[in-house]
């Protein structure tokens, strides 16, 4: 697979898109924080921080150095005659890269700020349990293999990416703007993390019925939501220029399918937490505005704006049944929702957008390919990142002691609370 390039306008462009994305790691990491209770506010930016910093550096260590770009080097496997490339060899620190915004530098960039919103969706999941230092580990984990690895296949020239041309299905695995390479690889990070982590003291009872723990700062939630829609934009915009090679038109068509698919995410999940609870619920909203962005970032630069808002509207309320389900049938205690709105919303936005994208080669395969990606990531980036989480919990161990928990992770991990002036917990609570 030869380099692409890009004109001066489509790099400025990419450029500029790029300017903007880091928005979406600001208002998730808002989210994050207004989902949590107030004991564990500042915790929760601190260490949405750390995670970004970890994993920028990281990925810049050695992370860039397995995800590669398409056309540079990498390993390469014979099977049946084919070519699989599966991992790329070009060499650590970003050497060897032309520092003139060429489009290795341009996906280099990227990389860094998609690994560092990957980072941040198991955050959500452990919020007030998870220690700062073991988050750090398991986010240089993330940034150094999990996300570069499978970046690479989807990104980086790598096998999935050639299933079309390798197998004719379609264009092969499309994710323009990280619906898998970030979202499912995240949200899968964070299903392993609560399944490790367990639940946080007093979310079930003796009786095994969940407890309502609200979130401490609706605005958060809500602001953070419209903070992410900028940065999701940026994201997108530059993942089409960078991975999928459309021209500087077709971004205002990126740009309207990112916004209906959070519009009608939102809408999809308020009618359906309106019909399950008589009323709708403000925060299961924000996580279906999520959900529509996550779901369309697929495939945003083929879709017709009416496939974006069917996809949005049923990623909205798929996002508001499956919070139900995992916390009130499966015991998964998820603060955040980053399950269901990333890996959940994920996976079905790869699926129905190689259904309903228009593509430029045709649709011939593409359900095929999209479902190749998506069983790779549950066959094979699950299990793996299982496997590495349960080792960091077995030399560090993830979650923090009772009482730690108890007084709240500001007091516990930091030394002092996000808002010193008020009571900001009590102990009446019970643990199952």
């Amino acid at each position: 697979m030869t380099t692409p390039v890009l004109s001066e306008s489509q790099t400025l462009l990419c450029a500029a898109s790029l300017l903007i994305a880091p928005l979406a790691c600001a208002g998730l990491a808002l989210i994050n924080s207004g989902l949590g209770r107030a004991r564990s506010a500042a915790h929760t930016m601190t260490a949405a921080m750390c995670a970004i910093a970890v994993a920028a550096c990281v990925y810049v260590v050695c992370g860039r150095s397995w995800q590669g770009f398409a056309g540079e080097a990498a390993r390469t496997l014979t099977i049946g005659g084919k070519s699989w490339n599966w991992i790329g060899a070009v060499p650590p620190f970003l050497s060897g890269i032309s520092f003139d915004g060429s489009p290795a530098l341009l996906a280099a960039w990227m990389g860094m700020i998609a690994v560092g919103l990957a980072s941040l969706i198991p955050l959500g999941t452990g919020s007030e349990r998870w220690r700062l230092a073991s988050i750090c580990t398991s986010t240089a984990v993330l940034a150094g293999w999990t996300f570069p690895l499978f970046a690479h296949w989807a990104w980086g020239g790598g096998w999935l990416a050639q299933l079309g041309v390798n197998y004719g299905l379609g264009a092969g695995f499309v994710d323009v703007g990280g619906s898998g390479t970030i979202h499912v690889v995240g949200g899968l990070t964070a299903l392993t993390t609560a399944w490790l982590l367990g639940s946080r003291r007093g979310k079930f009872g003796f009786d095994g019925m969940p407890a309502a723990i609200p979130g401490h700062n609706g605005v958060y939630i809500l602001f953070g939501s419209l903070l992410a829609l900028v940065g999701w934009t940026g994201l997108n915009a530059a993942g089409a220029l960078l991975f999928a090679g459309v021209l500087p038109g077709r971004l205002a068509l990126i740009a309207i399918n990112t916004l209906l698919g959070a519009a009608s995410g939102a809408l999809g999940a308020a009618a359906m937490t309106r019909v399950r609870f008589g009323k709708p619920d403000s925060s299961l909203t924000a996580n279906g505005w999520l959900g529509g962005l996550v779901a369309v970032s697929a495939t945003c630069a083929f879709l017709p704006p009416a496939a974006a808002i069917l996809i949005g509207l049923a990623a909205g309320a798929l996002v508001a049944l499956c919070v139900e389900l995992f916390e009130l049938h499966l015991d998964i205690d998820d603060p955040g929702g980053s399950i269901s709105a990333h890996a959940v919303g994920g996976i079905w936005g790869l699926l129905a957008g190689g259904a309903l994208g228009r593509f430029p080669g045709g649709n011939s395969g593409q359900v095929l390919a999209q479902v190749v990606g998506v069983a790779t990531l549950l066959g094979f980036v699950l299990p793996m990142t299982y496997g590495l989480n349960w080792l960091i919990d077995r030399f560090q161990g993830h979650r923090v002691a009772p009482d730690a928990e108890r007084q709240g992770m500001d007091l516990a991990e930091l030394g002092a609370g996000a808002y010193p002036e008020f009571v900001t917990h009590t102990d009446d609570f019970m643990q199952r």
